[in-house]
């Protein structure tokens, strides 16, 4: 055989062992995730809850207590968490929020929300009001052509008020 074929061979060796080797872990990874999502399920309990502040922090900045950050994998105390200040009856206490709500969560109102320990997993109302859902960020292209269309407003209404001036000097 040719050194071609056998170069060929060896990197299709290793990409079906890669292959398996992230079915293998991608498996194990789904079934921890699904127990987890059990967990947070079975001590969910809606709250009332008035929220202070939210910002994305990092875990040791974040006033979490010590026991959650030493739970933490240590790849995860580097990454920005949603963290959330609310006050739940007379304590003031930090809580981690869903990033999928993070940003509907209005600050300084009352809502009701599902918790599971110090996770936020849920919106359920907004005291006064709905849940608003965020604003969507345009696009460069969607933006782009707004500046271009005021652009052309702004100049078509000069170009009107030139000519009406001409006009009345005539």
């Amino acid at each position: 055989m040719s050194t071609f074929w056998n170069v060929l061979i060896v990197i299709l060796l290793v990409l079906v062992i890669a292959l398996a080797l992230l079915y293998y872990f991608g498996q194990k990874a789904q079934k921890k995730q699904a127990a987890q999502q059990e967990q947070l399920e079975a001590t969910r309990q809606v709250v009332s809850m008035l929220i202070i502040d939210k910002k994305r922090l990092k875990l040791k900045e974040s006033g979490l207590p010590q026991i959650v950050i030493d739970q933490t994998p240590w790849y995860m105390r580097r990454t920005k968490i949603p963290v959330v200040k609310a006050k739940i009856g007379p304590k003031i206490q930090t809580l981690i929020s869903e990033t999928t709500i993070f940003d509907s969560i209005p600050v300084k109102k009352e809502i009701k929300a599902v918790v599971s320990g110090i996770y936020i997993t849920e919106i359920k109302s907004v005291r006064g009001g709905r849940v608003e859902a965020p604003q969507q960020k345009k696009s460069l292209r969607v933006r782009l052509s707004e500046k271009l269309l005021r652009k052309s407003k702004e100049l078509n209404a000069s170009a009107a008020e030139d000519s009406k001036g001409k006009k009345k000097k005539k």
